[in-house]
């Protein structure tokens, strides 16, 4: 799942008429680098979940995203398999349906049955990545290796952590030895990591006991995403790995134009 739904607001004014996925980085959407990403990776099916202009989404990637061959030479030398990967593109228009977005978790449980149906079967059933829009980690591999080993785990979630930017000094969780996400108390000296927006979840962690919204969300309840997680770490339910790729929360102009500059360099 691509969380597409916010309404940028550090992002204006160039968000004011262009949803920020939509937003060029190096020449493309911002949001087709993580479509690209999860095309090679050899997933076949993304769920999108809109509001702000996300009329505007819909009509740029239509239903199905082809992997285009690239020029240069790293791509070059994937195999022909992965270069033609299609993705099956659904959306969850809560901008249509509620009149704004639900947040991080009552998107995701809004979009549960777009996610999980009830026909899927197979070991992966009710497993899925989620990740932000908004984010370029033009190197992240969306890997069948990263499921297999979150499915023998038994979790409820695991997360990629980055080294935490300039503007998020604080970041969101600890990382155990063993590989555990933590939640550090105030004033624990353990290192803390930004949490990247990119996970793998088990349709669990959305029912009970750490989620109260139904399946498919019919209500349009507004619910984040940090408090089922927490709940979830602190029963040890919830791995973490740090990934030192490169990395960047697209959250503002300034960092749009760092990004697009970077590359004229």
């Amino acid at each position: 799942m691509i969380l597409a739904a916010g309404r940028g607001e550090r992002m204006r004014p160039l968000s004011d008429a262009t949803p920020k996925p939509l937003l060029k980085v190096r020449g493309k959407p911002l949001m087709q680098w993580p479509l690209e990403a999860l095309a090679r990776g050899g997933f076949g099916r993304v769920v999108v979940n809109t509001a702000w202009l996300g009329e505007q989404i819909s009509a740029k990637f239509g239903s199905v995203f082809v992997l285009q061959p690239a020029s240069n030479k790293r791509n070059r030398l994937l195999n022909q398999e992965q270069m033609q990967g299609r993705l099956r593109i659904a959306y969850s228009h809560e901008g249509r349906d509620f009149g704004g977005a639900l947040e991080t978790a009552g998107g995701v449980a809004r979009a549960l049955p777009l996610l999980c149906p009830l026909e899927t079967a197979g070991t992966t059933s009710g497993v899925f990545w989620v990740l932000a829009g908004d984010v370029f980690a033009p190197d992240f591999a969306f890997s069948q290796a990263a499921v297999e080993r979150f499915v023998a785990s038994g979790r409820l979630a695991h997360l990629w952590l980055v080294p935490n930017p300039a503007h998020h000094p604080r970041g969101d969780f600890g990382l155990s030895p063993e590989g555990l996400a933590l939640n550090p108390p105030s004033g624990d000296p353990r290192q803390r990591y930004t949490y990247s927006t990119i996970g793998l979840y088990h349709k669990a962690l959305f029912a009970p006991p750490w989620c109260d919204i139904p399946a498919g969300n019919p209500g349009g309840l507004r619910a984040p995403l940090a408090p089922l997680l927490r709940a979830a770490i602190d029963d040890q339910r919830v791995s973490a790995e740090l990934y030192e790729g490169a990395w960047t929360d697209v959250g503002t102009p300034e960092r749009l134009v760092e990004l697009n500059q970077a590359v004229m360099r």
